[in-house]
Order: structure tokens, then sequence, then C-alpha cells
């Protein structure tokens, strides 16, 4: 499986987020407490937006096959790009290939998204699922991995329109196909998904047992509970952070995504809600 984080707020340094926490992103890449490997070192990638926006609207993307607790270009370029809304993920593959392209996060026009979790029974119903991708967008594919599936199934069912609707589409799909392959329990996700404004979180699995996730507490109560805390001085009531697993253990901080649910993190308008599949 992998870890992931979603940070949006304050423009800060990736370095502040990635490397700086006690159990940071980075620290995960070796010693994950709460993965279902204690390594993560088949590939990482970020993705972020720059500060005041690019032309189109596109985020920047880095990717790499090796792993990312001793990765130069990583540490160089976290000293270096500040950034409002940016996703970091560290891989470990469930059997698809080490390759830059099968690196989260994945991108389409101005959206990323990035997946811990795996479709079991992929390898014999990926047929069927890719055969359900929108003809338009089944070109962009360029890697192997199921998480990539199920992104351009979702921009298929109205990603770019209802996130929410389209993600329970995605699975409703997923779970309807490995049904008629026989797979009793097919999905298994965390997933984040933005557009560089607004950020969505989902967690879901067919048996009801989903990976770990967490999101920040309000950074105004966390600044009452912390007032020696320099980051919460400076960062803006509305910064979040959704993580596969805590950055460390300050109280207050973290609070667990409930099973089958989803949030989503915007200015002004926070909320967490129910989640279920939906038939497409």
């Amino acid at each position: 499986m992998c870890r992931w984080l979603a940070y949006s707020g304050t423009p800060v340094l990736l370095d502040t987020i990635l490397y700086k926490p006690a159990h940071s992103l980075i620290d995960q890449s070796l010693h994950s407490k709460l993965g279902v490997e204690t390594t993560n070192g088949d590939g990482f990638g970020i993705g972020w937006y720059p500060v005041g926006g690019s032309g189109d609207g596109t985020p920047a993307l880095m990717k790499d096959v090796g792993p990312a607790w001793n990765n130069r270009n990583l540490r160089e370029l976290a000293d270096h790009v500040t950034s409002p809304v940016f996703f970091a993920h560290i891989r470990a593959s469930t059997g698809t290939a080490v390759q830059q392209t099968n690196c989260h996060p994945f991108r389409h026009g101005r959206w990323m998204w990035m997946h811990n979790g795996a479709i079991s029974g992929f390898h014999a119903m990926r047929r069927d699922l890719a055969l359900l991708v929108d003809p338009a967008l089944f070109g962009e594919i360029e890697g192997t991995t199921d998480s990539e599936v199920m992104f351009y199934l979702a921009l298929t069912f109205g990603l770019e329109e209802d996130p929410p609707a389209a993600v329970a589409r995605m699975v409703g799909v997923v779970e309807r196909v490995g049904h008629e392959h026989g797979v009793e329990f097919p999905m298994q996700m965390t997933v984040a998904v933005t557009d560089g404004t607004s950020v969505w979180a989902f967690r879901y699995s067919s048996q009801g047992t989903s990976r770990s996730l967490f999101y920040s507490s309000r950074v105004d109560t966390l600044r009452r509970l912390h007032p020696d805390i320099r980051f919460l001085q400076e960062a803006s009531d509305e910064t979040r952070l959704v993580v596969s697993e805590p950055l460390g253990d300050l109280p207050g901080a973290w609070n667990e995504v409930p099973e089958s649910s989803y949030g989503v993190v915007r200015a002004g308008a926070d909320g967490l809600y129910p989640f279920s599949p939906l038939a497409a």
C-alpha cells in the first residue's frame, strides 16, 4: 500500500510539511506505523499549484521511481518551492511495475488524484474496467495501476462537475465488475482529489475495514491549545492537512476520518459527509 498527504492553506515551503514534522511523510517512507508495509520505497510523487497560479491552472509534478528518503532532487525542491495546495505520495507497489508513470499523483488538466489501497483482482478485471473509460480520455492513461484507472473512470463519470458523485459511481462500477469476476470485496481506498481550489478526501472499502486516514483540527483551535508553535501563528484559519497517518503526536491535532465517508476542504466551507457507492 502507500502513504499520502494533502495540504491546503497558507502558502508554505514544501519542506515545512514534508520534512520538518517528527513523523513526516519522509519518515513514513521508512517507518510507517499504520500502513500495511513499514517501508514505502517504490517511488514517490509531488504535485503542487504555484503561488498565484500558473497560466493554464495546471499543477506541476515531480515523480521518481526511487525512495523518497534519499532523493536529493526532492530535498532541493522542498527547500525552494512554496505552494498553497499540494499533494505528496510515497508508494508501496501492490503488484504493478515500479516506473514513473505508475507514481502518484496523477494529473488531468487542473485536476490531481492520488490513492492508497487496491482493487482486489484488478488484473483479471482490468480490461473490463478500462473499456468503461471515455474513449476521449483513454489515450491519456500512461501507466498500469488500478489507481490511474480509478481516476479516469471518475473523470468519465463527471469528476469535474461533481467529485463526490463521480467517485461514488466509480466505486459502484468497480464493485459491480468485481462481483462479476467473483471478487467478494473489490475496493479498498483512501483517495484525495483536487482542482487546486478545493480538496476532497474519501475513505471507503467494500469490506468496511478501510486504510487509515486523518484530518487536522481547525487552526484556531490548535492555536489556543499550542500558542508556542510558530507555524500555527502564521497559518490561516483555512489551513488543513489530510494524511494517511498523523505527522506527529501533537495533542488535539488529528482526527480520524470515519469509515465510509468523505470530506471537502475549501475556503469557508469544510464538511464531512457519509459516502456510499452509486450505480453508474
